[in-house]
C-alpha cells in the first residue's frame, strides 16, 4: 500500500515571505517618513515661485499706434454718419449739428444698433483713417477705430461713422 505524505511547507519558503512582509512595511514607513519630512518645504517653494510669478511686475512693451498720414479728403468732403449708442433722446442730432459747424458733411443721423456705448467713438472705413483721427481731434475725442459691429453698408456712403456714448 503507498501512503502520501503531508506536503509541509519548507522553511525557506516561510522565511522568505516574513522578510518579504518586513521589508514592504519598512518601506512604508520610509515613504511616509520622507512625505512628511519634504513635502512641506517643497509646497513652500513651489506656493512662493507661484506668488512671484503672479506678483511680478508687468513688462508691457508700449504698442506704437501706426502712423497717420495726412488726410485724402477736405472736412467738407468727409461724410459722417452719426449714431446714438447712448440711448439719450436726441443726442444724435445735437452731435450732428456741432460736426456741421466744425464743416464735415452729415451723411444721416439716427440710432446705432446697440443703446449702450459707454463712450463716443469714431469709426471708419478702410482707407480713412485719416480723416477719423482728424474728427476725434477736432471733437477732442480719444477713441478711434475701424468699424466694430457695423458693415460698410451701414454708413450709408458715409466715410466715417460718430457713435455716441453716454
Amino acid at each position: 500500500m503507498e501512503h502520501s505524505l503531508p506536503q509541509v511547507a519548507s522553511p525557506w519558503r516561510t522565511a522568505t515571505l516574513v522578510a518579504v512582509a518586513i521589508a514592504a512595511v519598512e518601506l512604508v514607513v520610509l515613504v511616509a517618513i520622507g512625505v512628511a519630512l519634504l513635502a512641506e518645504p517643497v509646497s513652500n517653494q513651489v506656493r512662493k515661485a507661484a506668488e512671484a510669478k503672479v506678483y511680478a511686475p508687468v513688462k508691457a512693451k508700449p504698442v506704437a499706434a501706426p502712423p497717420v498720414g495726412k488726410p485724402k479728403l477736405s472736412r467738407a468732403e468727409t461724410s459722417v454718419i452719426v449714431l446714438n449708442g447712448s440711448g439719450r433722446s436726441g443726442a444724435a442730432a445735437a452731435s450732428a449739428g456741432r460736426i456741421r459747424g466744425v464743416g464735415y458733411t452729415i451723411g444721416s443721423v439716427g440710432n446705432a444698433p446697440r443703446s449702450d456705448f459707454a463712450r463716443t467713438i469714431v469709426m471708419f472705413r478702410p482707407g480713412y483713417r485719416p480723416e477719423a483721427v482728424r474728427l476725434a481731434a477736432d471733437l477732442k475725442l480719444k477713441i478711434v477705430g475701424p468699424l466694430d459691429g457695423l458693415r460698410g453698408s451701414d454708413l450709408l456712403g458715409a466715410h466715417l461713422a460718430l457713435i455716441i456714448g453716454s
